[in-house]
This record gives C-alpha cells, sequence and structure tokens, in this order.
C-alpha cells in the first residue's frame, strides 16, 4: 500500500484526475442521501439527458452535487478558492439550491442531528464559530488531517439548514485539490461505518477515529499516480 506521504503535489494533475471521477463523486454523494440512481444513469444526467423513473427533487439534488463540484473546480483553476465565509455562501447556493430551507447563508434557527443527543450551536453564534473552526485548522499541519478537520467541524457546526456534511466534504476537497492533492471521495458502500463514527464525533468531539476513517477512503490508485 503505498503512503500519502509519498505523495507529489501537483494541482493541475490532480484536478485533471477529479473531473476524470465526477460521476462517481455525484454517484456516491447521492446514495449516501439515499437516492438511487445508477453509476450509468448519473453519467446520462451529467450529458444533459433527462433519466426517467425518478423524482425530480432527486434529480435536482443530483445536479447541484454536479454543479457544486465544477464551481470549485474551476474556482481552483481560476485560484479563487478560499476557506472563508463569503466562497462557502457561493458554494452553498449552489450544493443546496431549492434542497435545504434556504441557501447561501448561515441557518436562521436551531437545529437537531438525528441519533444523538448533541445540540449544534445556537444560530446567533455561527459566525464566531466558523472563525474558531478556521483558527483551529490552521494549527493542524498535516494537510489531510488539516483538510478532514475541516470537514469534520462543518459537520459538527452544521452552519446551513441542510447539506451540511456535502459542504464539509467540497471543502474538504477543495483545500486539498487546490494543494495539490488527490481528493477523497466517501464510497457509498462504506454508509454504515460512515453514518456509526460520526454519530460518535458528534456525541464526543474526538476526530481521530473519523480522521483515520476518511484517510482510509482514499483511492490508492490516485496516491500511487501522484507518486510516481
Amino acid at each position: 500500500m503505498t503512503s500519502i506521504h509519498s505523495i507529489i503535489p501537483n494541482q493541475a494533475k490532480v484536478l485533471m484526475l477529479a473531473q476524470r471521477e465526477l460521476a462517481v463523486y455525484v454517484y456516491d454523494a447521492v446514495q449516501l442521501e439515499g437516492i438511487n440512481y445508477t453509476l450509468p444513469e448519473i453519467q446520462t444526467l451529467l450529458q444533459g439527458i433527462t433519466v426517467g423513473g425518478h423524482k425530480l427533487t432527486d434529480q435536482k439534488i443530483a445536479l447541484n452535487q454536479a454543479n457544486a463540484w465544477k464551481f470549485l473546480f474551476n474556482s481552483i483553476k481560476e485560484d479563487t478558492f478560499s476557506v472563508a465565509a463569503e466562497y462557502t455562501f457561493q458554494l452553498h447556493s449552489i450544493a443546496a439550491k431549492e434542497e435545504a430551507l434556504e441557501w447561501g447563508q448561515f441557518r436562521t434557527g436551531n437545529v437537531t442531528i438525528a441519533g444523538t443527543n448533541y445540540m449544534p450551536p445556537y444560530f446567533k453564534s455561527l459566525p464566531e464559530c466558523f472563525n474558531n473552526m478556521l483558527t483551529e485548522i490552521e494549527s493542524v499541519e498535516s494537510i489531510y488531517d488539516k483538510a478532514i478537520s475541516l470537514f469534520l467541524l462543518f459537520a459538527r457546526n452544521q452552519f446551513f439548514y441542510d447539506v451540511n456534511k456535502r459542504m464539509g466534504r467540497f471543502m474538504m476537497n477543495g483545500l486539498l485539490l487546490n494543494k495539490g492533492y488527490p481528493a477523497i471521495n466517501l464510497p457509498a458502500k462504506r454508509q454504515l461505518e460512515f453514518n456509526q463514527l460520526m454519530l460518535d464525533f458528534y456525541q464526543s468531539n474526538n476526530k481521530t477515529a473519523m480522521i483515520e476513517f476518511m484517510k482510509s477512503c482514499l483511492d490508492q490508485r490516485l496516491i500511487k499516480i501522484m507518486s510516481e
């Protein structure tokens, strides 16, 4: 098994590899949301052809995912990617359009997370929580630990009414790709393991197990390509 420590960062190369995997990224993301598109159906949808037998809302979620990825790719190419709140709002306005109660802004009310007693921060404290999150990840040296921590803090703070975990993964991968490192895709087949570890993380705020899990989702083929 090739180690992530052998990766030679190359932004152009990892962007090319990520763009080739777009349909897989969208497929796994919608599967994790309980939307049963097949990979060939996602590929067809991304070619601009409507696929029958699916709800329009499901199609909207899939296309939002694709459009958010494309926005992320373009912003990295144009050197406009940022972990700042303003950029996050732009991305959320694409990823959550017509799905979340509100999109492109912090939630304006309180929420719960199913399966745990943990309560996300009070909505009026979210700007401060966002700034604290950026300060916290700034001190993390390892690029993968830093990026995965960003994802986890997005999920735990629940900055938005919906699409928090997906936004966290977008921002995690934006940070990685921008620095020239391969993206992490969460395979739908590992959903049960992911869900259990996330519930444990919400309750404990201990990132260790989730960081190791997310690293284990890295495609070994990409690590090998980026180590050559």
